[in-house]
Parts: structure tokens; sequence; C-alpha cells
């Protein structure tokens, strides 16, 4: 069932991201979608939850009111995976062009006197560097989608409140070369966290928004998420492997 509400006392990116973290907080929503320009908010439920329900799971800040049941289209199951297939692709399609871009950018760079093990660092260096950029573009928002997921922003909310500028330290630490094993364990530990929060989301069909390229950018979280970030892991491992 998807229902439609009125949500009133959004401000900024920040209250966007809060509404949807509460309400997908409810076991019985399976997708929040919300519109801070029309102030609505689109409610995918497995079962139905009145309205005094959603309005506990909101902060005094927010005020929901019913505003439409959206139960006019009959459509097959097959169409509406096609489409949500599709739309999810859409949307990842910035993330897929910037691995891409980092991944050829690391290459040329060595094309000369090929070395992967040079590559790898680059690769990490700009992987950090370009995704922390995107993450201050909204220093206020960015937290709140972050710890929607990640267990250990959860507990420490000031761990998200600096997470961007750890990823931009790690990443000039790599393109510098600076304590590079330092940086490789680091990458391990930090990353490895936040795959095990991403897994859990995925594994109980959460749909909410990856805060992996900050807030700037609507991406769904999915199993991309989870294959850059093991991605990431992998050659930290590699690479301490290799060191010691």
């Amino acid at each position: 069932m998807k229902h439609t509400y009125n949500i009133e006392g959004m401000t900024c990116g920040g209250c966007k991201d809060s509404v949807e973290k509460y309400l997908n907080e409810l076991k019985e929503v399976s997708l929040v979608s919300v519109d801070l320009e029309k102030g609505e908010a689109e409610v995918n439920m497995n079962s139905h939850i009145n309205i005094k329900e959603l309005q506990k799971a909101l902060t005094t800040k927010y005020t929901i009111s019913e505003k439409e049941t959206n139960n006019s289209h009959i459509t097959s199951n097959a169409s509406i995976q096609l489409e949500e297939e599709k739309s999810k692709l859409q949307q990842l399609q910035p993330l897929l062009l910037i691995l891409g871009y980092i991944t050829v950018a690391s290459i040329l760079l060595h094309y000369k006197n090929w070395s992967i093990g040079e590559a790898m660092l680059d690769f990490m260096g700009l992987f950090y560097v370009v995704f922390s950029f995107f993450k201050m573009l909204d220093l206020k928002g960015f937290p709140d989608s972050f710890r929607m997921y990640d267990p250990l922003a959860k507990k420490i909310p000031i761990y998200a409140m600096i997470y961007p500028f750890i990823e931009t330290a790690l990443g000039l630490m790599f393109l510098m070369r600076f304590e590079v094993k330092i940086a490789l364990i680091v990458t391990v530990i930090v990353l490895g966290i936040t795959t095990i929060g991403v897994t859990k989301t995925l594994l109980d069909k959460k749909s909410i928004r990856c805060a992996c390229l900050g807030t700037a950018l609507k991406l769904p979280m999915t199993e991309a998420t989870f294959i850059e970030n093991a991605i990431m892991i992998i050659m930290a491992i590699l690479m301490l492997i290799n060191i010691f």
C-alpha cells in the first residue's frame, strides 16, 4: 500500500533526511520518499499504520497529515519490478560514473611505468577525496543520513560529523604516500564497520538513502554500495599483506 502524507515543519535537506529516517524505522514501512519542496512524503507500507502511530514516530518538530491513498493503478508485478530496476540504475548513474573516472585516472597516472600497487593506492586516495568532497557539500545533512545505517555513527553522533574529514585525511595520506600502513588499517576498520551496517540494511530490505556521496545526490542503498566498500576493503587487505 502506498499513501501520501503532508509533512509540516521541514525546512532543509536535514529535515527531509530526518523524516525519512524516523518513518523508515517503523517495521511496517518498506519505502519512504520525501519531497521537500512539496512538503509531502510517500510511504509504502506492508500493513496499514494509522496517522497517530506515524506522528509518534516523528519528533514534535514535524506534523504529519494524510493527503491521499494511491490505489488507482493496477499494474503487473513484472512491470513494477522492471520500472523499479530502471529507476534504481538511473539513480546510481552518478556513482558509476565517478567510480569509472577514478579507475581510469588511476590507470592513466601509471600507464608509462605500470605498477598495480601504485595504481591501487591512487585509486583509494582519489576515492576518498572525491567522496568526501560530496559529503562536505552538506555537512549538516550528512550526519543524519549516515547514522541511518552506520553502527558506530548511531552510537557516537560526533563520528558522523567528522567522518567526511576522516575520508579527506585518508585520501591525502594515500595520494602523498604518507603513513600508508596506518591509512590501510584505518580503511579496513572504518569501511568494515560501515559495510556491516550496509549489509544489515540490505538484508532487512530497507529502502533508505545511501550517504556515500552525501546528500547532494539522491542515491538509493543498493548492492552497489556494498560492492564499492568491499572493493576498498579488499584492496586495503591485499596491500597490507604485501607490506607485511
